[in-house]
């Protein structure tokens, strides 16, 4: 393992490729796309892993670069590449004017309103230094590039396409997110529970349609619907232990179309987050439970339909990998550069990836504000972290992070 001066060499060799990678971000933030369809994106990381050496191919949607060097451990550094059907509004001179279809085919604003250029770039920073550095370490590196995160979907499609049989087994897998926590500059790890699990459902409940005036010769799903919102609030302030986290947010409601008509269905969009899985099993079932009750309440012609969606699995760092990781950022960038970073309510599909070659993982944050800059959270039309030092700070820590396995003594 590596440790203080070890690393040293990392830092001089980013800052060698500095404006490269300020080029690159740059590139791949003018021109984003939407989940699932990154095609022009992967082409770009696969040209430029090819360059540096890497044995690359597609899968599943995204673009692997194994390189081997000697014997010894393998890692895999995984980034995600999509961006968000969002218009952006941060007013930097390379933001993103893009519209594409998205699959319903409708056209929309595409935005890196999460930071995956971010990750990208320093994906690539670091699979740059590492086959430049050959004599610094050996073993394998695993370069993953995931599509469609944002959708749930990217990880599993990987999986899918046949992942685990097409690339070496790799002894650990690491990942990084941009965050507003901590500042720009910092990591920031944690052991355990590090993401939320999380769903989404898409729930019809049916009625009978009728005239407004005439609503005894209906059953109006508007007024189930309403019930169901507000029994499910219930659930988290009855049903759930105080001190654990829980959340079930309906972000969507949507029935009818005129006042004077009592419609006949109801559509409700449901989310749910947790700390916990057997705490979002304990939520799902108490979403069917209510739903059930409440349309069986209100006489409802047929049963509910459930639709999940959007299913995000626990991100639950290894302790004894985190602690690994942890120690190897504080030897390079300095505790006070290294911070400890409190459960983040966000949701990742990353952890499909170490669970489908079943070995331990773990995922942390970087820091992409400046103290005087104005933060937007993540998704927001203005999130624009800082070029730097965010860029070099997130390659530096992919590469100091795999050595702590690569590295030679």
């Amino acid at each position: 393992m590596t440790t203080g001066p070890n690393t040293q060499w990392v830092s001089e060799k980013v800052s060698e490729h500095r404006s490269e990678l300020e080029e690159l971000y740059q590139q791949l933030h003018r021109n984003p796309e939407l989940s699932m369809q990154e095609a022009d994106t992967v082409a770009e990381i696969r040209r430029r892993l090819d360059d540096h050496g890497y044995d690359t191919r597609e899968i599943g949607g995204g673009v692997v670069g194994v390189l081997a060097n000697g014997d010894g451990p393998t890692v895999m550094f995984r980034a995600d590449i999509d961006a968000l059907p969002v218009q952006e509004a941060t007013g930097l001179p390379y933001a993103s004017t893009k519209t594409m279809a998205d699959r319903e085919g409708t056209i929309v604003p595409v935005m890196h309103a999460c930071g995956h250029d971010v990750h990208v770039t320093a994906g690539i920073g670091a699979a740059r230094v590492l086959a430049e550095a050959r004599d610094r370490w050996a073993g394998t590196y695993v370069a993953l590039f995931q599509p469609g995160e944002e959708t749930a979907e990217g990880a599993r499609a990987m999986v899918d396409g046949g992942l685990v049989g097409q690339v070496p087994a790799p002894d650990v897998v690491l990942g990084q997110h941009v965050l507003t926590r901590p500042a720009a500059g910092q990591v920031g790890t944690r052991q355990g529970a590090m993401l939320s699990t999380g769903a989404s459902i898409r729930v019809t409940v049916h009625g009978k349609g009728s005239h407004g005036a005439m609503p005894h010769l209906g059953i109006d799903p508007v007024v189930l619907a309403a019930s169901i919102v507000l029994r499910l609030q219930g659930i988290v302030a009855r049903e759930v232990d105080p001190f654990t986290m829980a959340v079930v947010t309906v972000g969507s409601l949507q029935a009818g179309t005129k006042s004077n008509i009592i419609p006949d269905h109801a559509v409700l969009l449901i989310n749910i987050r947790a700390y916990d899985d057997d705490v979002r099993d304990h939520l799902l079932a108490a979403i069917e439970r209510i739903v059930r009750a409440e349309c069986e309440a209100s006489g409802s012609p047929r049963e509910p339909e459930f639709g999940p969606y959007d299913q995000y699995p626990l991100t639950d760092n290894d302790p004894e990998v985190t602690s690994r990781v942890h120690e190897a950022f504080v030897a390079h960038f300095g505790a006070d550069r290294v911070a400890d970073l409190d459960p983040v309510p966000a949701s990742e599909d990353f952890s499909v990836l170490p669970t489908a070659f079943g070995v331990p993982y773990t995922y942390w944050g970087i820091g992409g504000f400046l103290p005087d800059q104005p933060v937007f959270p993540n998704h927001n039309p203005g999130f624009a972290p800082a070029m730097q030092p965010t860029l070099t700070t997130g390659s530096e820590a992919a590469v100091v992070a795999a050595l702590s396995w690569l590295g030679k003594e």
